[in-house]
């Protein structure tokens, strides 16, 4: 009795870690051997914060989660002691955030993640977490958009501001002779 409560329980835990990949943007992978229970509820809580998910799964209860899905890419990879990161919003500020712990914290070693169904090397990971957030990539692409917009409504308010001199120009001048 008790092997087919436990089978229910993995089943249950498989599905609910399928779908944490399913509803994240990006995944990555880190090694966090050696480190101390305080900094992982350090992490877990700053990420927790921006929508990431920091989560400790036996491997092959992940393998089984991820099949299927465009993380699958990454199941070769669950290996010994690892971390999943689910990054539901922004993947940049995830990026940003982990490789900021890394470096805070050299037991937690960033692997490798998943994006878009691609794998994304350590390397990669630096550089997302180089780009600016998604907030102001939104607003820089806005600016340039509304850029030509207001340019336009300059030129044509310029063209009517010199109709409008022109005429008071030709009303002065016949004030003038007439007057």
């Amino acid at each position: 009795m008790a092997s087919k409560t436990n089978i229910a329980a993995k089943e249950k835990l498989v599905a609910e870690i399928q779908g944490k990949f399913s509803r994240a943007g990006a995944t990555f992978i880190a090694e966090y051997q050696g480190m101390e229970a305080v900094d992982m509820s350090e992490i877990r809580k700053s990420l927790r914060d921006a929508s990431i998910e920091f989560k400790i799964v036996r491997n092959t209860l992940a393998r089984r989660a991820v099949k299927g899905l465009p993380a699958e890419v990454i199941s070769k990879d669950l290996k010994g002691p690892v971390a999943l990161i689910f990054s539901y919003k922004d993947a940049a500020l995830a990026a940003k955030k982990l490789t900021e712990f890394a470096k805070e914290k050299p037991k937690l070693k960033i692997m490798l993640g998943a994006l878009g169904g691609k794998v994304i090397s350590l390397s990669d990971i630096k550089g997302l977490a180089e780009l600016p957030s998604r907030e102001v990539l939104i607003a820089k692409l806005l600016g340039s958009m509304q850029s030509p917009a207001s340019g336009f409504v300059r030129v044509l308010g310029g063209v009517q501001r010199k109709f409008l001199y022109a005429l008071n120009a030709i009303k002065d001048r016949k004030a003038a002779q007439g007057g």
